[in-house]
């Protein structure tokens, strides 16, 4: 394949005349809609997920704050590490994907606590609302 034909291949967009034309590319334009549909709904599902789980380590940046303890947890980070590449391997995906989650959440939840830390301990901070 040319990288013009990789270009414009790139940057096609489902036609449906071409659909209505061609029984094959109605078929594909069918499961690819399915699984976008599929796309969209994990996606809401991740994201919702990732809400709930920072307003848990919120929760833990408010109690290490008021402790006096620092925003990071090596020792939890190396537990992490372990387990979500663990997980990953089991779940058939690339551990070097889990990585990288872990490394943002991780880099996320540690921001979330100085915030909290510098702000005396009030999680209000955090409010996206604000």
């Amino acid at each position: 394949m040319s990288d013009s034909e990789k270009g414009d291949w790139q940057n096609t967009t489902i036609d449906s005349a071409q659909a209505k034309k061609n029984p094959e590319t109605a078929l594909a334009v069918k499961k690819i809609t399915s699984l976008r549909q599929s796309i969209d709904n994990v996606d809401t599902a991740i994201v919702s997920l990732l809400a709930e789980r920072f307003k848990y380590t919120s929760q833990v940046g408010v109690l290490k704050a008021r402790a006096g303890f620092a925003p990071a947890d090596y020792q939890r980070e190396d537990h992490q590490i372990t387990r979500l590449r663990r997980i990953a391997i089991e779940a058939g995906l690339d551990p070097e994907i889990a990585e990288m989650y872990r490394e943002f959440v991780v880099t996320e939840a540690k921001r979330r606590h100085r915030r909290i830390a510098d702000a005396g301990g009030d999680p209000g901070v955090l409010d996206v609302f604000a």
